[in-house]
This record gives structure tokens, C-alpha cells and sequence, in this order.
């Protein structure tokens, strides 16, 4: 996550220098500077090849459906999510999941900023809520220990 801070603080920089030279109004450089900071989040999402399910992308990164079957399954995948500063479809995210565990352990989590993952699921069964978006770094996924099972995971 350091080397996406020092991405995005290149490219403000260089966006303030343009802007500058350009005569760009305030709110032209916030909304150019959101797409920027939108841009460097998608990066930490795990990429679609490197994923063990099939995602497909909703309005926006932060939202979408994802589908997988796992087995023996150790690792993290950063799913859906991104750093916008002001989210053009709004903070709200419906949340609807349906997991099992057949082996193994497996968390779905949100986190948020610096702050320590939350544990949205982590047991067979279904999970459906709504979750307001801090301004910043929101992320949704999956971290999965030997984990055999599948999940099917809808967020509009």
C-alpha cells in the first residue's frame, strides 16, 4: 500500500503543476484529482487472472458480483473496492453473500482506511447489509485458510 501512496502523490503533484499552468478551476482539480486517487485504488484490487472466480464488474469497482468454487484454498483476494474521495453513486453498498465452508476457514472482511479489517461472514449460510463508506480506501474480499467451499457475492 506504500508504493500506491507514492503513485498517487506523484500524480498529484503533477496534477497540481498542470493545473496550475492550465488555470484549472478548484472543483476541475478536485474531481481530476478524485479520478487519480480512483485509479491508484483499483490497483491493490486482485487482478481478474489472478482470481479463483469469475468477477464481474458492477457501475463501478466497488461494486459487482463474484462467483467462485475453492479448493484448499490459502490466500486473500482484494475483490471489489477502491480509494474514491467522493464516490459518484453515493457511500451506501448493499451487501448480499452466500457462503460455504465445506474445509477450512474463510472471512469475508471489509476494510476500511488504516483500521483493522471487519469480519462481515465467515460461516455457511447467507449474509445481506448495507455499509456506509468512510471518504478513502474501502476494500471487500476474501481470506481464505485451506479453505474448500464456495461463494457467490452480489454488492450494489
Amino acid at each position: 500500500m506504500i508504493a500506491v501512496k507514492k503513485i498517487v502523490l506523484s500524480l498529484c503533484l503533477i496534477l497540481l503543476g498542470a493545473s496550475v499552468l492550465s488555470g484549472c478551476t478548484k472543483d476541475e482539480f478536485l474531481d481530476q484529482y478524485n479520478n487519480i486517487v480512483q485509479s491508484a485504488g483499483s490497483i491493490a484490487l486482485t487482478g481478474n487472472s489472478s482470481l479463483q472466480g469469475t468477477k464481474e464488474k458492477g457501475i463501478d469497482d466497488y461494486t459487482g458480483s463474484y462467483t467462485a468454487n475453492y479448493e484448499d484454498f490459502s490466500d486473500t483476494e482484494y475483490l471489489f473496492g477502491g480509494t474514491s474521495i467522493k464516490r459518484e453513486a453515493g457511500k451506501d453498498l448493499a451487501i448480499d453473500c452466500a457462503l460455504e465452508v465445506t474445509e477450512g476457514t474463510a472471512k469475508v472482511f471489509w476494510i476500511s482506511g488504516a483500521d483493522e479489517a471487519v469480519t462481515l461472514f465467515e460461516t455457511t449460510g447467507t449474509y445481506s447489509d448495507t455499509i456506509t463508506l468512510p471518504e478513502g480506501g474501502n476494500y471487500i474480499g476474501i481470506e481464505c485458510e485451506n479453505f474448500t467451499g464456495n461463494i457467490e457475492l452480489n454488492i450494489e
